[in-house]
């Protein structure tokens, strides 16, 4: 079963993106092959819900970073393996004879050049099935026994088997017989083709190892440990996660289990809520992609899923108002909590789009229902401070921080670092004297009113 996730949650935390420059995908979409950039997509469509599979492939970039390995293919050489590999050749070795006779005849009549094409691909296919070669080697003599043993020693059998091995030789070569073109042709694209299919999805895979761990060093990111899902040992423990598309960005530590299984959060726009989390969203999806996490520590239980309620928009077209929009998102949400999964839900902001005294009333309840579910984990946010003491008169398992404003004058500044309780900030109104927005509307009307009179 795969990691429960859906567009809303996905568009929140900015992760798809191929062209946005500050996505999640972004981030790491630094590989060296477009075989590479597809499967990376497809890693990060499908996150991995089995801790097993989440630490297998994570010890596999920590063994790419830890012996910081070069990628052992050079572009050039790459597109020439690619597109002689994308031909055929003949289903015998008499067929390859006739179909290679015919094109270098052809080559003389019409100067297509289609048989020197053909062994350009060949010596091309020699030098990279070398490379490669070296490149296991090379990798079998770091660490016996390692993530990536099996398939080192896979490779390296390939490579060594009888119909590969005689290339080995040929190292270097750049000239070859009409002899050689025709058996190694062949060889290559018949006898040998699953096998170099395998090769080559073996190499696009490589690529993203060693670019994900190079992405992990360069920015000092650390992969989580994952353990199995246990029945009331339910955590998701991060120490000092920060945004990994926010220069600059402050760290915070968010604990949460099954005996404190929901944070409530409070404080003034711009505080840093909304990024704080997008920060744990952000660290729990690559998680559980087995990916590094911008963070100082991870380990967590395996989930279903997550869903965020960040930017809820309106549907015009289904004539959904923005309140009747979060509505239906709490009501989806509160399906799959109840359908005992264990999921992590994020919500910014609840019923923001509704008056004061409705909001307050349905953070309340909902928030507290929501919170006897402590197989799942949840963050909450609001402005309404009112409701977060009501729930804390009651709540044993929750969890209250807020983010300061430090007043200087009357400018606010933020610290964007967490600290226990619930926030008294009320500086909206000075900032809106700040900005003079009363005088300005006043002024205009009065501008107005002046013009009407002339």
């Amino acid at each position: 079963m795969s990691f429960i996730v859906d567009k809303q949650t996905l568009n929140d935390l900015n992760i798809p993106g191929k062209y946005k420059g500050n996505s999640i995908f972004n981030l790491f979409d630094h590989t060296h092959t477009r075989g590479g950039v597809r499967l990376l997509e497809a890693l990060f469509q499908k996150p991995l819900s089995d801790a097993e599979a989440i630490n297998s492939r994570s010890s596999i970039f920590q063994y790419f970073q830890a012996n910081e390995v070069e990628f052992p293919v050079g572009k050039d050489l790459l597109d020439q393996v690619e597109h002689y590999l994308s031909g055929s050749s003949g289903s015998n070795i008499a067929g390859a004879a006739f179909m290679i006779l015919q094109k270098k005849v052809l080559d003389r009549i019409t100067a297509k050049d289609e048989y020197k094409t053909i062994r350009a691909g060949i010596v091309a296919m020699i030098g990279f099935i070398n490379r490669m070669n070296d490149f296991f080697c090379r990798l079998d003599t770091i660490k016996a026994g390692g993530p990536y043993q099996e398939t080192v020693q896979a490779m390296k059998h390939l490579f060594n088997s009888s119909a590969l091995k005689n290339m080995l030789s040929e190292s270097g070569a750049s000239v070859l017989s009409l002899a050689k073109v025709i058996r190694y042709d062949y060889i290559l694209r018949h006898l040998c083709q699953e096998e170099l299919k395998k090769v080559m999805q073996v190499l696009y895979e490589t690529d993203v190892y060693i670019t994900v761990a190079k992405i992990a060093r360069a920015r000092k990111f650390v992969y989580a440990r994952a353990v199995p899902f246990a029945e009331g040992k339910n955590h998701i423990y991060i120490n000092n996660v920060f945004h990994p598309q926010v220069p600059g960005a402050i760290a915070n530590s968010a604990h949460v289990d099954h005996g404190h299984n929901l944070i409530f959060l409070t404080g003034a726009n711009m505080a840093g809520k909304s990024t704080f989390m997008k920060s744990f969203g952000i660290a729990v999806y690559l998680a559980h992609m087995g990916f590094p996490v911008a963070a100082e520590e991870m380990t967590f239980s395996v989930q279903d899923g997550m869903y965020t309620s960040i930017n809820v928009p309106d549907n015009l077209d289904m004539g959904y108002s923005h309140f009747y929009a979060e509505v239906l998102r709490v009501k989806h949400v509160a399906d799959e909590v109840s359908a005992a999964k264990n999921m992590v839900i994020i919500f910014d902001e609840l019923f923001k789009g509704t008056n004061v005294k409705d909001a307050y009333d349905a953070t309340v309840a909902v928030t507290e229902a929501f919170s006897e579910n402590r197989n799942c984990s949840f963050i909450v946010s609001t402005h309404i401070v009112e409701a977060g003491e009501t729930l804390q008169q009651h709540c044993s398992n929750m969890q209250f921080v807020y983010f300061p404003t430090v007043m200087n004058k009357e400018v606010p500044a933020y610290t964007y670092k967490l600290e226990k309780g619930i926030s008294n900030d009320r500086h909206g109104m000075m900032i809106i004297k700040k900005e003079r927005i009363v005088e300005i509307i006043k002024g205009a009307a009065l501008q107005d009113l002046d013009t009407a009179c002339q």
